[in-house]
């Protein structure tokens, strides 16, 4: 028991390039997908389920008519309002998850890092690096923020609003058209679901693609390879 919550899901935490078991990964995934699933069915309800109600027995005859002749009536319509406290709380906890996997130390902070190591302790390891999830991570850490944003719009625009001095953001409503999180909520369904379930990290990919293309220069499994001092003289004698 010592050995494993010394390693976790890492091959050996004193390397020097960090590998982590893609088994206890996905295991994680699949915990961690039930926050934007939520969020998803959030973000429907208020955006496709809330009308106006209007109450009939409040209509009052103003004696007055549009421009096609329909008279017009006063009356007292309601919408539910919404308080995201609950929603805002998973997704600090879901910030928190995609950074804690970043390091050996935070690693140990996070419940679901621990239970999905432990899950995945009897299982063959399948050893990969940890550096393009580091990356997806931080994707994903971008896709949290930004439904932070939507369901706590007036506090963000608060706080950036004092920083600039300057009223950038209004606090009256928000700014943040619906489609934006709920795109990016999907989005963030899918490349988890692909990890759950195919074992397929979009992030890891889209890193990979970015060290290829000379993007970027850190470690990864699919392109170890890369030779970056042949890459700069064929761009100097492209030159």
């Amino acid at each position: 028991m010592k050995e494993f919550f010394h390693k976790l899901w890492f091959r050996d935490p004193n390397e020097s390039t960090l590998y982590i078991n893609d088994t206890a990964v996905r295991i994680r995934a699949g915990f961690l997908i039930f926050i934007p699933a939520f969020m998803g069915l959030t973000l429907f309800y208020v955006a496709y389920t809330t009308h106006w109600v209007v109450d009939g027995n409040t209509a009052v005859d103003t004696y007055e008519t549009d421009w096609d002749e329909h008279i017009i009536y006063s009356v007292e319509a309601i919408k539910r309002t919404y308080e995201y406290s609950v929603q805002t709380a998973l997704l600090f906890y879901a910030l928190f998850e995609m950074l804690a996997g970043m390091t050996v130390l935070t690693s140990r902070l996070s419940p679901t890092i621990l239970l999905s190591s432990f899950l995945a302790r009897n299982a063959p390891p399948v050893w990969k690096p940890l550096v393009p999830k580091r990356y997806a991570w931080t994707l994903g850490s971008s896709l949290v923020i930004t439904c932070i944003i939507f369901f706590n719009p007036d506090t963000f625009a608060e706080i950036l609003n004092t920083l600039l001095r300057h009223e950038v953001l209004p606090t009256d409503h928000n700014y943040m058209p619906k489609w934006i999180p709920t795109t990016l909520v999907l989005v963030c369904l899918g490349f988890m679901w692909m990890e759950t379930v195919l074992g397929f990290c979009a992030g890891c990919k889209i890193h990979a693609l970015l060290v290829w293309m000379g993007i970027l220069k850190e470690e990864c499994e699919a392109c170890n390879n890369i030779d970056w001092d042949e890459i700069a003289r064929k761009k100097l004698r492209k030159l």
